[in-house]
C-alpha cells in the first residue's frame, strides 16, 4: 500500500445512512441466522457510538492490506490491521450463510446431508473454514483470483479449524471462468511433529498454538483439472461476486462450469444479489463497530450498462482511515436475468429467497428496522420493487422428484 500520507478531502455531499443490524442465532440455525452481505451485521459484533473525526486519508494502493496511522506520528503509535480481517468482521457472517445452504440443500435435493462445498470468489475462504468446523467429514474447495487473500486464509483461518483443516481444504488461484487452469495454493508446515502432537491433544487449534513458520507457494504442476476432487454438493458465490462478470456469455459460461462440478446425485448452486431503487443511485452507507467504522460507497449508476463502482473504506478512529480497501467495478444483474442464465446453463429449477431491507432514505425507519431481529428470507415467485432488498438465488440440478421418477421407471 502506498503510504502517501494524503490529507483528507472534503466529503462529497452524499446521503448517509447507518447500515441495519442483522441477528445471528446462537447455533447458526436457519430460523435465526442472516447471511453475509454489505448490509447484514455479522454475529458477535457490537456497534459503537460516536463519529470518526478529523480523519486523514490512507489510500490502499498496492493491496497489501495494512492500515497505518498518518498525520501526527509523534503523538500516535502506528496501527497495523489487515484489510482482510476488517472485511471479515464487518461484512461476512458464515454461520448464517451455512444455515441457509443446508436448508436449501435439504429442501431441493434431500436424501443425504451435504458434505462437499465449493466457494467461488472465496477471498479469504472464511465460509469454507466455518464449513470445515461444522462437521469433521466435510471438505471445501476455494477458488479466487486474489493470491494474497488465499495465503492470508491459510495463515489466519484454516489454522483455527483443527489439526486436519489443511487436509480437508483445497485453495486454488485462478479464474472462475477457467477453473481447470487454476493452480493449487500449497501450505507447507516445516515442523510436522508439532502438528502431529497437536493432533493428539486437541481437535481445534488456535492460531497462536502453531509456532512453526508457514511457507506458501504455487504448485504449478497441480491444477484443479489434475486434482482428484469429490463432486460438489453445494457451490456458492457470495458477497455479490457474480456482479464482477459483466457480459452475459461469461455469466452463462460460469454457471455451466458450476453445474458440471456438482454431484450427479443432486446439488445446488447458490448466489446472492442486492437491488432496489437505492442500488441505482449514488449512495454511502456506514456501520459503526467497537473499534472501527465500515463504509460502503456506491458511485453513480450507469443505467444503460447497469454498471457501478463500489468501494469499501474503514475508519479506524481519529486520524486513521483506510480508503478503497476493496473496490469493485460491478454490473448489477436483475433477478430475471440471473434466472434466464441459470436455466440456459442447464439448471432444472431456480428459486428466489427475498428479504426487504430498511429504507436508506429514512433514518427513522432504519432504527425501527434494527429492532426487528426476526426478519428472515422468504421464498417468493414475485416481489414488488422496494428501496432495498437482498436475495438468495438457488439453482438446482438433478431434482429430488426427477430422481424418484427415474427409480420408479
Amino acid at each position: 500500500m502506498g503510504k502517501s500520507g494524503k490529507k483528507s478531502k472534503a466529503a462529497q455531499r452524499q446521503r448517509r445512512a447507518r447500515l441495519p443490524t442483522g441477528s445471528v442465532g446462537e447455533h447458526g440455525d436457519a430460523a435465526d441466522s442472516l447471511p453475509s452481505s454489505a448490509y447484514d451485521l455479522p454475529e458477535g459484533q457490537e456497534e459503537s457510538r460516536g463519529e470518526a473525526e478529523g480523519e486523514q486519508v490512507e489510500e490502499d494502493g498496492s493491496g497489501n492490506g495494512d492500515a497505518v496511522v498518518v498525520g501526527k506520528a509523534k503523538e500516535m503509535e502506528p496501527l497495523s490491521l489487515s484489510k482482510f480481517d476488517l472485511y471479515q468482521k464487518s461484512v461476512q457472517s458464515p454461520k448464517g450463510d451455512i444455515s441457509y445452504l443446508q436448508k436449501f440443500f435439504l429442501m431441493y435435493v434431500g436424501e443425504r446431508r451435504p458434505l462437499h462445498l465449493q466457494e467461488d470468489f472465496c477471498g479469504t475462504a472464511l465460509l469454507s473454514s466455518e464449513w470445515l468446523r461444522s462437521d469433521t467429514r466435510r471438505t471445501a474447495i476455494g477458488l479466487d483470483l486474489d493470491l494474497e487473500a488465499l495465503k492470508w486464509c491459510l495463515e489466519n483461518n484454516i489454522c483455527k479449524v483443527g489439526y486436519d483443516g489443511y487436509s480437508r481444504i483445497s485453495l486454488f488461484h485462478g479464474n472462475v471462468l477457467h477453473p481447470g487452469r487454476a493452480n493449487l495454493v500449497k501450505h507447507m508446515v516445516q515442523d510436522p511433529l508439532r502438528v502431529s502432537g497437536l493432533n493428539k491433544q486437541n481437535e481445534h487449534v488456535d492460531a497462536g498454538q502453531l509456532t512453526t513458520r508457514a511457507v506458501h507457494g504455487i504448485l504449478t504442476c497441480s491444477t484443479m483439472e489434475d486434482a482428484t476432487l469429490p463432486p460438489r454438493d453445494i457451490i456458492c458465490a457470495f458477497n455479490y461476486s457474480c456482479c464482477c462478470l459483466q457480459k452475459r456469455p461469461d455469466l452463462v459460461n460460469y454457471f455451466k462450469q458450476a453445474l458440471a462440478a456438482l454431484s450427479k446425485k443432486g446439488g445446488i448452486f447458490v448466489m446472492d444479489l442486492y437491488g432496489g431503487t437505492s442500488s441505482e443511485r449514488q449512495l454511502q452507507l456506514q456501520r459503526k463497530f467497537t473499534n472501527f467504522t465500515y463504509v460502503w460507497e456506491q458511485a453513480e449508476f450507469d443505467i444503460i450498462n447497469r454498471r457501478t463502482r463500489i468501494s469499501l473504506h474503514f475508519h479506524l478512529g481519529k486520524k486513521r482511515v483506510l480508503r478503497n480497501a476493496f473496490s469493485y467495478d460491478w454490473r448489477l444483474w436483475s433477478l430475471s436475468e440471473i434466472r434466464d442464465c441459470l436455466e440456459e446453463a442447464g439448471f432444472q429449477s431456480v428459486h428466489f429467497w427475498m428479504r426487504e431491507m430498511p429504507n436508506t432514505e429514512d433514518a427513522s425507519e432504519v432504527e425501527e428496522y434494527n429492532a426487528k431481529s426476526d426478519v428472515k428470507y422468504e421464498e417468493l415467485s414475485s416481489f414488488r420493487q422496494q428501496d432495498a432488498w437482498n436475495a438468495y438465488v438457488v439453482g438446482v440440478t438433478n431434482l429430488l422428484s426427477t430422481r424418484v421418477g427415474q427409480k420408479r421407471d
